[in-house]
């Protein structure tokens, strides 16, 4: 009778080990939707927050002017960041790129001052480009605006595609993990059927029997959770040590909002999919056992 205990034990001991890991495979998918739908949106920020958008001032311009002009650059909304590039800073660039001085043959410095702006990710959309470009241009310092045009409108129409690819995507596998745990934890329970008739005939109440099936694949789902958000978290870490430049896409406040939706889904759907397969087979007749 004890062996008999020790490997019913053992058997039950193995069923949530391997529940447990299939769980934690499912949420690790999860959790890697939730991260790549909210990561997209960080990264659309950070490409149109490095497109460049050139100011070309007119020659000459006072110091003071130049000084006042950029104080007030910065005060407006759609402004990231403003540097001011000087002539002979544009001069010294081109020698490095082109490896020849071209006041050589031309006798003179043909670049002119600019200031290079990095526009808020907002701002950086076509119809806000081109009030933004007419607006400087009314002003007497600034000769021309120069700015990437074909190169943003392709950034914005490929991050509209990739966020509905997306959204597609965590929809479909949401569903799919949805099934997966489903099954998983069905399986569990259909091993125990026999059980769960026994103590129907020994006069147990529903609530009685569900109980303690709850209680293990409820905690199921939490060990799951946990160990698939410390391989989530350990990899978004191995990201940023990687390359720390990811830092301001892959943000603590994001793997936060991933750890969370893992733990709390890892908890409900374990939960739901156990309470009703277990009523399932409190409902099943005892002919329909052996099926």
């Amino acid at each position: 009778m004890a062996k008999r205990k020790k490997r019913r034990g053992n058997k039950i001991n193995m069923q949530f080990i391997t529940s447990s890991i299939s769980i934690m495979l499912v949420l690790i998918l999860l959790g890697l939707v939730v991260f790549l739908v909210l990561t997209a949106n960080n990264l659309s920020t950070y490409v149109r927050e490095n497109i460049n958008f050139s100011i070309v001032l007119s020659d000459p311009i006072k110091p003071e002017q130049l000084k006042d002009f950029h104080r007030n650059l910065l005060k407006e909304p759609f402004v990231k960041e403003a540097e001011y590039i000087s002539k002979e800073e544009a001069l010294e660039e081109q020698i490095k790129v082109l490896g020849t001085d071209p006041k050589d043959f031309l006798g003179y410095n043909p670049f002119s001052a600019s200031i290079e702006l990095k526009l808020n990710a907002d701002y950086a959309v076509q119809d806000s480009l081109l009030k933004i470009e007419k607006y400087l241009e009314k002003n007497n310092h600034i000769s021309e605006v120069i700015y990437q045009k074909d190169l943003l409108n392709a950034v914005n129409e490929n991050i509209k595609k990739i966020t509905f690819v997306l959204l597609v995507l965590s929809l479909v596998l949401t569903f799919i993990s949805f099934a997966l745990i489903n099954n998983t934890i069905r399986l569990g329970i259909y091993s125990q059927r026999f059980l769960i008739h026994t103590m129907k005939l020994v006069g147990a109440g529903w609530g009685f029997i569900r109980r303690p099936f709850l209680r293990r694949n409820v905690w199921s789902g939490v060990i799951a959770a946990l160990l698939a958000n410390v391989i989530l978290l350990g990899s978004a870490y191995l990201l940023i040590e990687y390359n720390p430049e990811m830092i301001k896409i892959v943000t603590p406040e994001i793997m936060l909002i991933v750890a969370g939706s893992v733990l709390i889904f890892g908890l409900f759907i374990t939960f739901i999919c156990s309470f009703f397969s277990i009523n399932r087979f409190l409902r099943m007749k005892e002919s329909d056992l052996y099926y």
